[in-house]
Formats: C-alpha cells, sequence, structure tokens
C-alpha cells in the first residue's frame, strides 16, 4: 500500500491506496464522492469521473492516485451552494439531460471553462465538452445549457425553470437538479453495511465445452467470502425474455455460446479482491468450431448452437396481393442488397445491481432494466423462490437504448447475496458491458422494388435475414418488425417479405432503438431514391406520391384508420429541401415510420397508482422504466393536468410497493399506455377534488387505473380486420452536406401526436439523430471469433460534440385518439429515416450509392473524429 496525502474540497486527505488505483476508485470508494461515475475506466475516454484538478479538468479513472499527490482537488460536492444551485438550474432550464449519468462530468467541466472564459462562444463550448460522451441528447442543449449557466454567471441572475406542468408546457424535468449535481444515486453508488461486492468469470471461446471448473484458489484468496457455479443454483439455471434459452452460468458438460457467458461468480470485501479472485479459478475447455454465419447457421445438419431452441429462431411472412405479377408489370425496377450492421448500445452507465437480504426474511434487489418486474419474476424463478418473497425497486438508469431488457448481473447478485446472507453488488466495467448485454441486429435485406410511370409505388419483394446470435433475448420479434416496416410509409399493394432470425455463436442480439425498423428503412429509403432517378423526379417528390395517407394499407395489412401525420411531415420540410438544392448542396431526404406499443397480438399495459400521503404530496407509482426519456416528468405532467394540482406536489416511483408489472419499456409504449393510466388515476382523484375534498382529507387514498390494450392481432392473422399496432410515429428528415461531403445540417418534422413536453420531446429527437448518424457512418462492433475486436469508446463510433452538425427540429401534432391527451411515442422514431438520407445525400455529392453501413467509404464518414477501428476486414464479422 502506498499512502497518499492530498486536499479534496477544501479538506486534507491521506489515504491508504493499493499499487495501480486510480484516483476514481479513490474519490468514490475512500473519499465518498458520487458525482464522479464510471463509464468506461480505465479509458479515460467519456469524461464522467471528471474531477479538477490544480484547476485542471481530469479524468480520473485514467489518472493513477500517486499522481494526485499533494495536489488540490475539487468535485461538484466542494462547489459553493450557489454555484451548485447555478449550475443546476442551467442545465434543467435548457432541458440539457436527459439519463443524466454524464452530467455531473459536464456540469464540472463548465464550471471549469466559464471559470477561464466567461463568455465563452458554442464553438468554444463544443470544443471544450468534445472529450465527454453523451450518448443521449446529441450535445445541443448540453450546449444551451452551459450558454445558459455563463449568463447567469456574468448577470448574477439565477435562471428560471418553468414551473407550469400541464401538458404541452416545458416543464423541467423531475429530478433534474439532482442528476445534474450527482446526488441522485446510480445503482453503482449505493452503499450498504457490511456490502460485499461481485465479480464474474466469462468464457474465453464462443463455443466450447466446459470440462472442468475449479474454484479452489478463488476459494482461498484472501477477502473472499464466496464462490459460485452452476451447482449453487438453487432454482431455475435458465432465464430470458421470451424464451427461457439463457443460463446465469454454464456448467460443466455443457457448452459455451458466446464470449460474455459466466462460468463462476466471486464475493469479496471489495471489488479489487473480487476481480482478482475472478483471474484464479481454472476453467478447461474443449473448443469447439464456432457457428458465425446466420446463413449457414440455418442450414441441415449445422451444430445446434442453443439446446433449447432449433438454429431457426424465427421465420415472419408477410404476402399481399402478387408481387411477381406486379413486378412484371412495372415500368421501373430496382433491385440490390444492403447490409447492416452489429452495434453497441453504449449507454454511459454499465451494468449493476445490488440484492440484500431484508428484515422479512425477503430479498431486496435493486435495479435499472428495462423491465424491473420481469427481473423480479427471473431473479425469484433463479433462486427458487416465490416471486413475493422479492422486492423490486428502480434505481435510475444511466440509459439503456434496449439493451436493459435482457437480464445481465441481477440474478449473479441475488444469487451471492443468497449464499452469504450479505447485500451484494455486481458492476461490470465497460469492457464486460461491451461483451455481455445483446447489440442491434446486422441484417442483411435483398429488395426488388418496382413502380409505374409515374413513380407510385407497385410492389415490394423482400428476403431478410439477421444474426440474433447466442441467445433469443427478442429477436425474433426485431426480425418480426423489421419485416412489418420493410414497406417504410408508402403505399405499396402488392408485397412479398420474408424476415429470418437465426441463432450463432456471435454477441446476443436483440432490442435496441428502432428495433428492426431502421434497418429496413436504410434499404427502403434507397430504393426511392434509385426509382426517382428512373422515373426522372427528385426525391422529396417521389416520397409525396407514395406516402400513405388515412385509409391506406400498411406493410403488415393494417388500415390506417387515424393519426397519419407523414405527409405532414414531408411538406414541412419542402422549403428547406428546395432550398438546399438551388443553393447548390448535396441534400438527402428519407421518410419514416414505427410502431408505438409493441402489438403483433400482445397484450399490454399501462398502470398507474396515486396515493396521497401524509405530508402533502402524491406518489406516483408505475411499470416502466425511467432511463432518460423524461417517462416519469411525463406522467406527472398527464396528473397535473387533470386534477389541476402543481407539478411540485408529486413523487414518482418505480418499485414493487404495488405490484405494477407491464413488461419491458419497449416498443415507444411507455407513454401511449402509462400516460392513458396516469390521467385516469388523476381523473379518479379529481371527483374527489371536485367535492370540496383536499389532500389532507385525501391522506391514505389510493386512485389505481389499469390500462389493459389486446385488440392487436399477430402478423399473419387470418382475421377480418387486421391491427398490428396500436399507433405509429412518423417522420421526415433531410441531411444537408457541405461542399467537402461533411454533414452541415439536419432538419427533422416529426408527428408526435401530442407533444406533452415540447422541450424533452425535441431533446429525443436530437438525440436519436446523434445515433442515427453514427450508426449511418462511424459506429459498428465486428467481432472475430465471436470476440468484439474493441471494447474502446472512440472505435466504436458514436459521435462526439465536435461531430454533430446543426439540428433543426419541426414538430407535427397528427391527434393519436388512443394515445394520452392525443400523444404517442417518439423514442426510437428518430433515428429511423437518418441513414437513408445521409445514404441519398451522399450519392448527390459523390454519385455513389451505397449498400452498407456505416457508410465509413464516404467524406461525412472521414469528417466525423470517430470509428477508426484498425485491423483486418476480412475476418470480421
Amino acid at each position: 500500500m502506498t499512502t497518499v496525502e492530498f486536499t479534496l474540497n477544501g479538506e486534507k486527505r491521506r489515504i491508504d491506496a493499493a499499487p495501480g488505483q486510480s484516483l476514481m476508485d479513490t474519490l468514490r470508494e475512500q473519499c465518498g464522492i458520487k458525482s464522479c461515475k464510471d463509464g468506461c475506466a480505465p479509458q479515460g475516454q467519456c469524461g464522467c469521473c471528471l474531477a479538477i484538478v490544480d484547476g485542471q479538468a481530469k479524468t480520473t479513472c485514467a489518472t493513477d492516485v500517486t499522481k494526485a499527490q499533494g495536489k488540490q482537488i475539487v468535485t461538484l460536492e466542494g462547489l459553493p451552494a450557489v454555484e451548485r444551485e447555478m449550475l443546476a438550474k442551467s442545465f434543467v432550464a435548457a432541458a440539457g439531460l436527459q439519463c443524466g449519468f454524464c452530467i455531473p462530468g459536464i456540469a464540472l467541466r463548465a464550471k471549469n471553462l466559464v471559470d477561464a472564459n466567461p463568455e465563452p462562444t458554442r464553438a468554444q463550448i463544443t470544443k471544450a465538452i468534445d472529450g465527454h460522451l453523451c450518448r443521449c441528447t446529441g450535445y445541443i442543449k448540453i450546449i444551451d445549457a452551459i450558454e445558459t449557466y455563463a449568463k447567469a454567471r456574468k448577470t448574477g441572475q439565477m435562471p428560471v425553470l418553468p414551473e407550469d406542468g400541464r401538458v404541452g408546457k416545458s416543464w423541467a424535468r423531475y429530478g433534474g437538479a439532482e442528476m445534474t449535481l450527482g446526488d441522485r444515486p446510480y445503482v453503482a453508488d449505493m452503499q450498504r453495511e457490511g456490502m460485499l461486492h461481485g465479480a464474474l468469470v466469462y468464457s474465453q471461446h464462443a463455443r466450447a465445452r466446459v470440462k472442468r471448473i475449479d474454484v479452489s484458489k478463488a476459494r482461498a484468496h484472501p477477502g473472499v467470502v464466496a464462490v459460485a457455479t452452476a451447482a449453487d443454483v438453487p432454482g431455475e439455471r435458465w432465464y430470458g425474455i421470451l424464451y427461457s434459452d439463457w443460463p446465469g452460468f454454464i456448467a460443466v458438460g455443457e457448452e459455451t455460446r458466446y464470449v460474455g457467458d459466466v462460468l463462476a461468480a466471486v464475493a469479496a470485501v471489495d471489488e479489487r479482491t473480487a476481480r482478482a479472485a475472478t483471474a484464479l479459478v481454472e476453467v478447461e475447455y474443449e473448443v469447439l468450431p464456432a457457428i458465425l454465419d446466420p446463413k449457414e447457421s440455418i442450414k441441415p445438419g449445422a451444430p445446434q448452437v442453443n439446446p433449447k431452441h432449433d438454429n431457426l429462431l424465427s421465420r415472419s411472412r408477410i404476402t399481399r396481393g402478387n408481387a411477381e405479377d406486379a413486378l412484371a408489370k412495372s415500368a421501373h425496377v430496382v433491385e440490390g442488397t444492403w447490409k447492416t450492421q452489429r452495434i453497441e448500445h453504449l449507454f454511459l452507465e454499465p451494468e449493476c445491481a445490488l440484492a440484500e437480504p431484508l428484515a422479512d426474511g425477503k430479498w431486496g434487489l435493486y435495479t435499472q432494466g428495462q423491465g424491473v418486474f420481469d427481473d423480479r419474476r427471473q431473479v425469484a424463478a433463479f433462486l427458487g423462490i416465490p416471486e413475493d418473497n422479492v422486492y423490486v425497486e428502480l434505481a435510475p438508469s444511466g440509459g439503456a437504448f434496449g439493451g436493459k431488457e435482457d437480464m445481465s448481473v441481477q440474478a449473479h447478485a441475488a444469487l451471492l447475496a443468497f449464499l452469504t446472507n450479505k447485500p451484494v453488488r455486481v458492476k461490470l466495467c465497460r469492457e464486460e458491458s461491451v461483451r455481455m448485454h445483446p447489440k442491434r441486429h446486422p441484417i442483411e435485406m435483398h429488395y426488388r422494388v418496382g413502380c409505374d410511370a409515374q413513380g407510385k409505388l407497385t410492389a415490394v419483394h423482400v428476403r431478410m435475414i439477421g444474426d440474433s446470435g447466442a441467445y433469443a433475448s427478442v429477436g425474433g420479434k426485431v426480425l418480426e418488425r423489421a419485416a412489418g416496416h420493410a414497406c417504410g410509409p408508402y403505399r405499396v399493394a402488392h408485397v412479398d417479405i420474408e424476415a429470418v432470425a437465426a441463432y450463432t455463436n456471435n454477441p446476443p442480439c436483440g432490442a435496441m432503438r428502432g428495433f428492426g425498423a431502421n434497418q429496413a428503412s436504410f434499404a427502403m429509403e434507397g430504393c426511392l431514391d434509385q426509382l426517382a432517378r428512373k422515373v426522372g423526379i427528385d426525391g422529396w417528390e417521389i416520397r409525396d406520391r407514395n406516402v400513405v395517407v388515412v385509409g391506406d394499407v400498411f406493410s403488415t395489412g393494417q388500415v390506417l384508420e387515424k393519426s397519419v401525420g407523414i405527409r405532414q411531415t414531408l411538406h414541412a420540410v419542402k422549403d428547406a429541401y428546395y432550398a438546399a438544392k438551388k443553393a447548390g448542396k448535396a441534400v438527402g431526404i428519407g421518410c419514416g415510420i414505427k410502431n408505438s406499443g409493441i402489438g403483433n397480438g400482445v397484450a399490454e399495459w399501462g398502470k398507474c397508482r396515486l396515493v396521497v400521503e401524509e405530508d402533502g404530496t402524491v406518489s406516483l407509482y408505475n411499470g416502466y422504466t425511467e432511463m432518460g426519456q423524461g417517462l416519469l416528468t411525463i406522467l406527472i405532467q398527464c396528473a397535473v393536468e387533470v386534477t389541476g394540482l402543481p407539478g411540485s406536489v408529486f413523487r414518482a416511483y418505480v418499485d414493487s410497493t404495488y405490484v405494477l408489472g407491464c413488461g419491458q419499456t419497449t416498443g415507444s409504449r411507455a407513454t401511449l399506455f402509462s400516460g392513458r393510466a396516469a390521467k385516469e388515476a388523476a381523473e379518479k382523484m379529481k371527483v374527489d377534488l371536485d367535492k370540496g375534498l383536499t389532500l389532507k382529507d385525501l391522506v391514505g387514498r389510493v386512485y389505481a387505473a389499469d390500462v389493459v390494450i389486446k385488440d392487436t392481432t399477430p402478423l399473419g392473422a387470418d382475421v377480418p380486420k387486421i391491427k398490428t399496432h396500436t399507433a405509429f410515429g412518423y417522420a421526415t428528415q433531410l441531411c444537408i452536406l457541405d461542399g467537402e461531403g461533411k454533414v452541415e445540417k439536419f432538419v427533422a418534422a416529426h408527428d408526435v401526436g401530442k407533444a406533452i413536453n415540447p422541450s424533452l420531446c425535441v431533446g429525443q429527437i436530437e438525440g436519436a439523430i446523434h445515433m442515427g448518424l453514427g450508426y449511418a457512418l462511424t459506429e459498428e462492433l465486428p467481432t472475430v471469433n465471436g470476440m468484439p475486436v474493441t471494447v474502446k469508446l472512440r472505435d466504436i463510433g458514436v459521435l462526439r460534440s465536435r461531430d454533430m452538425p446543426a439540428v433543426e427540429v419541426i414538430l407535427v401534432e397528427d391527434h393519436e385518439p388512443e394515445g394520452p391527451f392525443g400523444a404517442k411515442g417518439v423514442g426510437e422514431i428518430g433515428l429511423v429515416p437518418t441513414a437513408g438520407a445521409v445514404a441519398g445525400a451522399l450519392e448527390a455529392f459523390d454519385g455513389i450509392r451505397r449498400y452498407e453501413l456505416p457508410m465509413k467509404d464516404s467524406p461525412a464518414s472521414r469528417a466525423m473524429s470517430v470509428g477508426r477501428i484498425k485491423g483486418d476486414r476480412s475476418t470480421w464479422r
């Protein structure tokens, strides 16, 4: 151990540090500092762990603590109260945060910047925050927030937060101040008396038979309290959202299926000891040839990847009319094969779970999952105990985007707590996170699309195959959704679509923002552009001739009866499209559609409880996850609109105080369904308020609303009326390039039904465009023999602040009668048409039609600062 002395927030500290210990770990684990977050340690590439050291902003995860000897260190905790309030209000007033995990580091960077430069320009702010990564916002509102803070510092006037919480108003984000300052604890910030720390042992091979696991040396390591393997699981070892095909541990004698499979788990007195002990676990393998190509996987005789299911995970079919005949009679036909890549979600908060024994003999589970009641169900089965014996609570989630639907470390934390009868926290580092959780599907799509002489679409013929990796997750549903959205928001009479999902030994692929619709859109938009050229019209015109209106039929056969705003979005960007062309700019256009609500025959719920408390507040419970999208803020606004109570009265929770299981927070459905439930519960409360009763009179009253939606039909169902989805979001986007082929501006018009909170709604779209641009140009997660070739943030390719173009968002409100106050989901539609618009702009610039993502051969990609993975691409999958 080495003794290090420094001054932290004005207080002298003397610390005993282990060799190689980082300053971040020292601040977090030994000094109680929680505003420094661990997003990528030890890479130093996300900025979440920022501290000011001798006046300089430093990423502490990449700084050895010995370098802090004699230094002055400042964190957000050490700022004066007035300055903390000013920072918090600046970010909340500008809607400059979503999940909030990255924001404390950025807020401290803002303080350091404005100390040195009291009036920074937007360009200077952009440069200053380039070392920070935000996966949610697209940086635009973060820059707004820092401008607001600089102005407040100069004038001495505190930013004013919007107080009107009614629907349609940009009310301040619920809990935003605490999130900005790092005061709101994520799971990794939680502490318990006597808490142990867990670490996991992973398979070193994508496919191998495990012949022996020897944990004796790990058990004997000083500080280790328990080591668990498959033999220690008291209940059902296999779990999963749709199929129980994913084992919490691989047992001796079984095959591993990907490099994220867990073989053993260690609980120790601290994380360093637990990780050291995992290196002592000895595993003997018989390495087997991995199945890495989905086309090979589904051939007869291929080795079965997963013992619970054939290699053909799903096959989705849609046929209407006679596509072959219509294509043969078409004036123009285009044909091509489009390919999309595997994508890492790269939410800023790595997976973490805490489990603990409770005083009543039950077990507590604190999780960041997208469906905490699903987590509860699976963990209870894993432990072999009744569900009622598990109390589950959603901790703040530092982003998810679909990547936290499946279980990660919840079961392992619960088992170690169960075996030791102590609180146990299991936290993944960034490398483990990349290795373990499901990704976005790589999909290969062959399209043939026809139109008549006037450019009106006649037929679409599509064949898709997606690599779902080692476990089902929701991969079959992703390909089902890709099939259902294969025609985009266009009127097509004749369709023949087939989409296949296959098991392989690659990392699992499941839900990610867009859920198959954006893959299909990339191909379909490319077809539209090529047909336009054949007809002799431009990209805007061919889309205007083909977009759906009320009464038209969607790809799946559903007749669209209401809230079809795609033409409004198309006309909203018309002037910008033609102005860019007139100015000689290369411009691309894309239209998109995305379901709101899972649909396809699934029964869906919105559940809410309003509970009047003794302190004069109203607790609002719901079953869906807040993960940065602003759901809790939206639900409070729904209640405010109905009851007339101020927003400050409400407190929002997601836990098992009330059993409100609604499934996963997915399919852009949380606002649609939980918003309806919050509205209905509030209407019941309003009845009592209208009687003249006060909140004091109503203490203890519970106002309940359970909304069930069960009128959708399965894909391909033989029913008189097809209704595959409750609602749809629509969008048109423009990509405008500068003279060198760099993305200069994006214009995005979106039909949102009703913007319950316009600022949060715009922020969702800006963030989605940021993600969509990365998808189009820089992001990928290739593998070699099933192992990701990189885990470095800059390699993976998420855009930095310097890479973001100007973005103009236009909100179109076409009332959705099945949504609360006319609203529908906007979380996913924001990146559905993005890649297609970029591809169209690039073709306009250099004449090259690109069929594969990311489009790294393009000038737009070369202009970005990220996504430059080195290696032999011929070996990648």
